[in-house]
């Protein structure tokens, strides 16, 4: 059969990327062609456009963007119009994936998404368009099950990817050895994002409290789609190190975490390392994004466990001084540090174990040969 599939950002190439070689497997004369990066493209997706021209985050920014984004939209739209795939497989990137999915459905072409847009947070009302709009939808937070259901929408619900990710990954023993990083100081791993505006928004601030913890190596989980001379300007002392592309291998050697909301806080729990959470946009997006959001709260771990596991120093919250007070407490505060542990285990239970990318390529092909039989 024909995929097409689209993904918006780093995190969505990765989980594609997944979902791709499992489909190979399920379908093995399988054709693939789409939207996304270097990942999906190792996996075997023939590739139109890079993630990285699509990068807008924050209301005030895609506004400002708006007639780039249409233009992608239309070749887009061309693109799947002239490949006549047997399904859209639309991944997460909602802003643009809801107009594909409006125009592939109309169109006659199953869709299919994976890893639904974060409608149970701002403008729930979405679920009815989506309903019209997506054959399928594949989820991967514990609690959404329950929302469609709300809205009388049956989904699938496939595990979380994260959690695989985590589960798979082979710590690496001379990782320190390999990064010059000292063996009698323990880290204290900085995730600042992987947009640029979020790495400019956030790591100054993250790294401004570094005189407060001297007998700790900060150390910045940066990533190859920027220069190392980009990250050398926030690179100021001898005692905070830049590393490329190991995530994964930080946070398994990290004692705490400072973390940029995303997916990066439910990796970090997952690992078990103690995180302070950390956001911060332009005034207007964070003052559109209060009128609409409603959760309570904006990292995936507290979502998951439906209860503040983890300290989100959000906006104005965002200070150097609120940061080495929440870094203290990770640090130092046991009853603090059991009390994440606790709430950690439960967003583990909640998860569960499943094989994430395997379930849902199953399920995708199930459905395409069923719907395919005749009668």
């Amino acid at each position: 059969m024909k995929y097409y599939i689209i993904a918006g950002e780093r995190s969505g190439d990765l989980h594609a990327s997944n979902l791709i070689r499992q489909l190979r497997k399920q379908d093995p004369e399988a054709q693939i062609r789409g939207w996304g990066g270097d990942m999906m493209q190792q996996a075997g997706m023939e590739l139109v456009h890079h993630y990285q021209e699509m990068a807008f985050m924050g209301f005030a920014e895609v506004l400002k963007s708006l007639p780039k984004i249409l233009g992608f939209l239309r070749e887009c739209k061309a693109d799947i119009k002239a490949y006549q795939p047997d399904v859209v497989i639309l991944v997460d990137y909602a802003g643009f994936n809801m107009r594909i999915a409006k125009f592939a459905r109309a169109r006659g072409l199953k869709v299919y998404y994976y890893i639904s847009p974060k409608i149970w947070a701002w403008n729930q009302g979405r679920v009815h368009k989506i309903k019209k709009v997506v054959d399928r939808m594949f989820v991967i937070m514990p609690f959404e099950e329950d929302f469609y259901a709300r809205f009388d929408y049956k989904v699938d619900y496939v595990g979380n990817p994260v959690n695989d990710s985590v589960t798979d990954h082979v710590r690496t023993p001379d990782f320190r050895t390999r990064n010059r990083l000292y063996n009698n100081k323990p880290i204290i791993a900085i995730l600042p994002g992987s947009r640029k505006q979020e790495i400019e928004g956030m790591l100054h601030v993250m790294l401004s409290v570094l005189p407060s913890f001297r007998d700790y190596q900060f150390v910045v989980a940066g990533v190859s789609n920027f220069s190392k001379a980009y990250y050398e300007q926030y690179n100021k002392d001898s005692n905070i190190k830049v590393i490329y592309d190991q995530t994964y291998d930080l946070l398994a050697h990290a004692q705490a975490a400072l973390v940029t909301s995303g997916t990066a806080t439910l990796e970090t729990a997952l690992f078990g390392v103690p995180q302070v959470v950390c956001y911060r946009t332009s005034a207007i997006s964070y003052s559109i994004a209060k009128m609409v959001i409603k959760v309570p709260y904006i990292s995936l771990v507290n979502l998951i466990a439906d209860k503040p596991v983890v300290t989100e120093l959000i906006q104005d919250d965002f200070t150097p001084k609120k940061i080495i007070a929440e870094l203290k407490n990770v640090l130092f505060d046991k009853h603090f540090i059991k009390k994440q542990e606790e709430g950690y285990a439960l967003v583990r239970q909640k998860i569960g174990d499943f094989r994430t990318a395997e379930r849902a390529a199953q399920l995708m092909v199930q459905y395409l040969q069923a719907e395919q039989q005749p009668g």
